[in-house]
């Protein structure tokens, strides 16, 4: 029979996953901070409502393509068709 764990154990086990999801949450975000500056995305002026847009539409993307069971790393790049909306040619780089 397995011992009971004490309230401490699980409080302490319940950190520890917590300060885990921090980190996730952390790698993650600076990941597609790489990817926006190494784009120049970031240096963009976008409006949070645009970024959320693209960013939809990139996830609707990929889950599609996961769907078809295509693989990212072969899979070709696609670009928005011109004049989408808030797609990064849109956005007036003059500042």
């Amino acid at each position: 029979m397995a011992a009971k764990s004490s309230i401490a154990d699980i409080d302490a086990q319940i950190e520890k996953l917590r300060a885990r999801r921090r980190s996730l949450i952390v790698k993650s975000a600076e990941r597609f901070a790489r990817a926006a500056t190494k784009s120049g995305l970031a240096e963009m002026e976008i409006t949070e409502e645009e970024l959320d847009q693209i960013f939809e539409e990139m996830a609707a993307r990929f889950r599609n393509d996961e769907k078809k069971g295509l693989d990212h790393a072969t899979a070709s790049p696609r670009r928005p068709a011109a004049g989408a909306t808030g797609t990064a040619a849109e956005v007036s780089h003059d500042g």
